[in-house]
C-alpha cells in the first residue's frame, strides 16, 4: 500500500512535524510505501529522523521567498507558485499511483480533488476548525479582514466535502465539522515520546511547552503564576518553546517582578527529560487542536493543569484522577489547581501514576492500529 503525505516541509519543532513524523516511519516499519511530498524542504535535514525506508520528495518551490516582500509582489509570487505546485504534484501522483494521499488541509487543498490519480484522498487536520489557518484572528480585526476570512472559510470548507475522509483529533471538533461534511472520524495524535523516564515529581518545578504565540495564552499563566508564587515562592515556573511574544512574555515576566521564579528556556533538546524533572505540566491555551503536551507530560507520570479549551483537553485528561481541568481561561482557578497539587504530595503522586496508566489509550500501535483499519476499509470500499 503506497501512501503519500503533502506537507510543506518537516523544518520545525512543531507538533504537527513530530506527530507525522512518528506516524510515517510505523508505517514504514510495518510494510508500507510511505512518502513525504514537500514544497519548501531545500535540502533541510527533517528536523525529526525519517526512518530509511521513509522517501523524500521534495519540489523545491520555497514558498517562503513570498514572505520578503511588500502585498502586491507577494500575491504575485504566491500565484506564480501555486501554479508551479499543482503542475508538479498533478504530474507526480499521476505518474506514483499512491493508494492513499494525505493532506493537512494545506494550500494543495486548492486543487487536490480535481486531480483525478486513483488515489484515496485523506485530510487531516491538526488545529480545531474555528481556528484553521488563524481565520479567527482575521474575524477579529472585522471590516475588509472579516469578509476575507469568511470567503477562506467557505473555500476551505467546500475543499473538505470533496475529500474522501477527515480525520479529527477530537470529538468536540468532529461536532464541528460533520455539520459540513459526513465523512468523518477521529483519530487521536499517539505519544511521540518514545522513551519515557518517568518523573519522582519531588522537584518543585512546574513547566509549560508551547510556541511563545497568542494561542497558548502565557499572559494567563503569568498571571496564574503571580498568585501561585505568593504562597509557594520556592517553586519556579520553566516555559519552554520560542516565538514570536517571546520579548513581550518576558516583558511582562519583568514588569511583574517574577524574574526570580519564572524562566523562558527556549526549545528544549530532550523534552522528555525536561518532564522526567518536573512535577506537573500547566497548558493556558486559548485553543487547542489536541493538546500533545498533554499527552507527552502524562506519559512520563506526571500530572497536568489545564483550562478545559477547545479542543482536546477534556479528551485526554480525566479531570480529578490524573490531572485538573480548570473553566477555560479561569486564572483564578489555574491558580488553585497548581496551589493543589503542590500543597498534596501524594494527590500528585496519585495522579502521576494514574496519568502513566491512562495515556496508554494514545500508545503509538494502539494510534497507528486506528489508521490501518481506516486504510483498509477505504481500500475494501473502492474496490
Amino acid at each position: 500500500m503506497k501512501i503519500f503525505y503533502l506537507y510543506t516541509g518537516l523544518i520545525t519543532k512543531g507538533g504537527a512535524d513530530r506527530v507525522l513524523t512518528i506516524k510515517a516511519n510505523w508505517l514504514a516499519r510495518h510494510g508500507y510505501d510511505v512518502s513525504f511530498v514537500t514544497d519548501s524542504q531545500m535540502d533541510i535535514p527533517p528536523v525529526f529522523p525519517l526512518d530509511p525506508k521513509v522517501r523524500l520528495i521534495d519540489l523545491g518551490l520555497d514558498f517562503m521567498q513570498q514572505y520578503k516582500h511588500g502585498i502586491i509582489k507577494r500575491t504575485f509570487i504566491y500565484f506564480r507558485l501555486m501554479r508551479q505546485y499543482r503542475r508538479k504534484i498533478t504530474l507526480l501522483l499521476n505518474s506514483e499511483k499512491p493508494d492513499f494521499v494525505m493532506t493537512t488541509l494545506g494550500r494543495e487543498m486548492d486543487f487536490l480533488t480535481d486531480i483525478h490519480d486513483g488515489s484515496i484522498k485523506i485530510g487531516e487536520s491538526h488545529i480545531a476548525r474555528k481556528f484553521s489557518r488563524n481565520f479567527h484572528l482575521m474575524e477579529e480585526r472585522r471590516g475588509i479582514y472579516r469578509i476575507v476570512a469568511k470567503y477562506w472559510r467557505h473555500k476551505q470548507t467546500e475543499a473538505v466535502k470533496r475529500l474522501d475522509m477527515l480525520v479529527l483529533l477530537t470529538s468536540m471538533d468532529e461536532a464541528c465539522w460533520k455539520t459540513m461534511t459526513g465523512k468523518t472520524c477521529v483519530i487521536p495524535n499517539p505519544v511521540t515520546i518514545s522513551s519515557p523516564t518517568t518523573s519522582a515529581l519531588d522537584k518543585k518545578r512546574v513547566i509549560a511547552v508551547g510556541r511563545l504565540n497568542e494561542q497558548k495564552g502565557y499572559e494567563y499563566l503569568i498571571e496564574a503564576w503571580l498568585s501561585v508564587t505568593k504562597k509557594h515562592p520556592d517553586w519556579c515556573l520553566d516555559i519552554f518553546g520560542e516565538g514570536e511574544l517571546k520579548d513581550d512574555i518576558q516583558n511582562r515576566i519583568d514588569n511583574l517582578g517574577l524574574q526570580a521564579t519564572v524562566r523562558l528556556r527556549g526549545v528544549a533538546d530532550d523534552i522528555e527529560v525536561e518532564y522526567a524533572n518536573s512535577s506537573m505540566l500547566v497548558l493556558s491555551s486559548r485553543y487547542e487542536g489536541f493538546g500533545l503536551v498533554l499527552v507527552e507530560a502524562m506519559s512520563c507520570g506526571v500530572p497536568c493543569v489545564a483550562f478545559d479549551c477547545p479542543y482536546g483537553p477534556r479528551d485526554i485528561v480525566r479531570n480529578g484522577e490524573d490531572g485538573i481541568l480548570v473553566q477555560h481561561l479561569d486564572v483564578e482557578g489555574l491558580a488553585e489547581g497548581m496551589c493543589r497539587l503542590m500543597e498534596n504530595e501524594a494527590l500528585r503522586k496519585s495522579m502521576g501514576k494514574n496519568a502513566l496508566h491512562n495515556v496508554s489509550r494514545f500508545s503509538i500501535d494502539n494510534v497507528m492500529q486506528k489508521w490501518v483499519e481506516l486504510f483498509c476499509n477505504m481500500k475494501l470500499e473502492r474496490t
